[in-house]
């Protein structure tokens, strides 16, 4: 039996659109207040609108979470409206298609802003909280590609990397406490997510239907996870498939993906 959510109160980044969007209207049907973050102001009202249609209590926060002192104000606020936060889920971000060539300072200090900054300063803002009330949920939406690197997606990569890297850490430094650190893992996933990466090549590049999955798929194991606490969650079985073969043999890996992105790119 899992954890009875209704009543705790969720941070959801990214929430405009995709993962985020999916992931907050599923917490939303189990009871719980959801604050909703994303850039794109008209994107959350869309998606409070249909949170407040379900009878759930949605609370719209447009911000950047590059910024962190619009991270810290959006949490604070949060903890004013609703008097704690139970769950933080990490999962705004975009990507970008460039070698590492062609890849500039600037881009890299672009996505790291967004993808690994947004979630540190997140996290930094909502421990006190959750250390003051004594429990709480960190949920980092990472990738398969946080666990193999990718060609052309070196940086979007390396943000996700950072992320597995803070959240293992903070796992065990949370050790005896009861706030749970959790890494979800999706393959490529059909949403949005290609049609605004930032493309810096001439290349056109789609990831194979097989190893795609859908937004809900992911949100609804996020909400799972969201029940019953897990260190990390692959929406995608397969995935873990790859992810053992670069473990052992990440030469094949490296020749397959060689074969495959020859193949594909056009």
């Amino acid at each position: 039996m899992g954890k009875n959510l209704e009543g705790c109160v969720a941070i959801v980044t990214g929430a405009s659109s995709g993962i985020g969007r999916e992931t907050a209207l599923l917490l939303a049907k189990k009871g719980v207040k959801v604050a909703l973050v994303s850039r794109r102001e008209d994107r959350l009202k869309d998606v409070s609108r249909e949170i407040n249609e379900l009878g759930a209590s949605a609370l719209i926060m447009p911000m950047d979470v590059s910024d962190q002192s619009q991270v810290e104000r959006m949490v604070e606020r949060i903890v004013e409206q609703f008097g704690r936060v139970d769950i933080l889920v990490n999962n705004a971000g975009f990507g970008q298609f460039a070698s590492i060539e062609e890849t500039s300072t600037g881009d890299l200090h672009e996505i790291f802003g967004v993808n690994f900054m947004g979630t540190f300063y997140a996290i930094k803002a909502v421990l006190p909280h959750m250390r003051k009330q004594g429990n709480g949920h960190i949920i980092n939406i990472s990738s398969v590609a946080g666990k193999r690197g990718f060609p052309f997606t070196g940086a979007y990569c390396a943000t996700k990397f950072a992320m597995n890297a803070i959240s293992e850490a903070l796992r065990i430094e949370l050790s005896g406490t009861k706030i749970k650190v959790s890494l979800v893992y999706p393959v490529t996933t059909k949403t949005e997510f290609f049609d605004v990466l930032k493309n810096k090549t001439e290349q056109r590049f789609q990831p194979p239907e097989m190893f795609s999955q859908s937004a809900y798929q992911v949100a609804r194991a996020i909400v799972k996870c969201a029940e019953n606490p897990s260190p990390e969650v692959l929406p995608f079985p397969l995935a873990r498939f790859l992810i053992v073969i670069n473990a052992i043999a990440p030469g094949v890996l490296d020749y397959i993906l060689r074969r495959y992105y020859k193949s594909k790119i056009k």
